[in-house]
């Protein structure tokens, strides 16, 4: 699309202060986090992104911890899978498997839909469901009739899972059921997913409110997206919800013209941007933190390195002899840049959060930067109730951070 004549200018720093206060990273430090503080963040993001990975600790745990310090994860955990007034979040298809606020489950009616037409949903359950409805009504009956229930109870196949692709029938109809909202998750086993109906599990004024159309409901979306990211391009709105690109740059176009988006030129951005009208962008966003992989500020990589100069990949996939910073990386802001990355992991037994590396970015870490990575090291380590930070690595920014981490004992 190309630029309207009354774009506004930013420069790189500007949109770098607007998406870091955007994704509430300029908010004050809260000493005791409670449930409407947890909310009112989550509300704010409009979507957690749920991952199995346990190195540290599930990634869905981490964004509020790096915007809100040490709170306890059951109020996560109540707000996602408790039932009754403090079920504040449901789970779908939001950006991969997610986390939203409830206040959003008649913005994903439309894509629950298309999945019943076999429409935006992964082809190999679109075909499932062609091929299987008999598989389907008997899960679903099964639901019906006995409540919350895992894909494990449901199996009738003989022969041993094989990879976690690998689904039994039962799993597959869940899953298709789930996309195309006749469950949803009322809570989780461990990590396995237990599903039941959505009027056993929703709130009825969630369930009740009119049907919206496609395009309101992905007009809704983008300006989600815009209040969480700031400013973007088309395809940084895209993303966060996971839209199609035609259907993203309709309703962009629409938003744009109706007033309720504008478009921005950003210093080195070869594409247009957007946000919201009146943007007001902060003096300074002084804030450190260890970000998960999937935390939403860094999600889309090309977003990331557009903003902060910084690319970043997940090696957790990658041959242990073909990674270059770890297994599993956090990236570490600092001062309005990623200013190191860190690869960590918790190991319960020993009681101790073991750093396997320490990687910084240029121009590197002043003794400044270095003593509030250590800082923010031993918050996480007694936020996820372990003894010790211990550093593994003994290259020079190893040395640097025990320095650091001694002189904090110290104190």
């Amino acid at each position: 699309m190309p630029a309207p004549p009354a774009a506004s200018s930013l420069s790189l720093k500007q949109a770098r202060r607007l998406a870091l206060a955007a994704q509430g990273f300029n908010g004050r430090p809260i000493s005791e986090v409670k449930p409407a503080h947890l909310n009112r963040l989550i509300d704010r993001l409009g979507i957690l992104q749920i991952d199995s990975v346990n190195a540290v600790v599930r990634s869905h745990y981490l964004p509020l911890f790096s915007r809100l310090g040490h709170y306890s994860p059951t109020l996560l955990d109540q707000a996602a899978w408790s039932h009754g007034r403090r079920r504040t979040l449901f789970e779908y298809w939001g950006h991969e498997a997610s986390l939203l606020p409830i206040s959003m489950y008649p913005l994903m009616r439309w894509r629950m839909a298309r999945a019943r037409r076999g429409e935006d949903i992964y082809q190999h359950l679109a075909r499932f469901g062609r091929e299987n409805q008999d598989t389907v009504r008997r899960v679903l009956a099964s639901v019906e009739e006995r409540g919350a229930l895992g894909a494990g109870s449901l199996s009738t196949r003989q022969d041993k899972a094989g990879p976690w692709w690998d689904w039994s029938a039962e799993k597959s109809a869940l899953e298709w059921l789930f996309a195309a909202g006749e469950v949803t998750v009322a809570g989780r086993r461990g990590f396995e997913r237990l599903y039941d109906l959505p009027q056993r599990v929703l709130p009825a004024s969630a369930l009740q409110q009119p049907e919206l159309d496609e395009a309101s409901a992905q007009r809704g979306l983008l300006l989600h997206a815009a209040t969480a990211l700031g400013v973007g391009t088309e395809k940084d709105f895209r993303d966060y919800f996971r839209l199609n690109p035609g259907d993203s740059r309709a309703r962009l176009a629409e938003l744009v013209e109706d007033g309720q988006l504008q478009t921005f030129n950003v210093q080195g951005w070869t594409q247009i941007a957007y946000g919201l009208p009146s943007l007001v962008v902060p003096r300074k966003v002084s804030t450190s933190a260890l970000l998960s992989p999937f935390d939403s500020l860094i999600w889309e990589r090309g977003r990331t390195e557009r903003l902060f100069d910084f690319r970043y990949r997940l090696e957790i996939y990658t041959p242990q002899d073909k990674r270059v910073y770890g297994y599993y990386v956090l990236p570490f802001l600092h001062n309005e840049r990623i200013a190191a990355r860190v690869d960590l992991r918790t190991e319960r037994a020993a009681g101790r959060l073991a750093v396997h590396a320490v990687h910084e970015e240029e121009p590197g870490l002043d003794e400044e930067g270095m003593r509030a990575l250590a800082v923010n090291l031993g918050r996480m380590a007694d936020w996820l109730g372990l003894e010790q930070v211990q550093v593994n690595c003994g290259r020079v920014s190893g040395v640097r951070l025990v320095a650091a981490l001694a002189g904090i004992l110290g104190d």
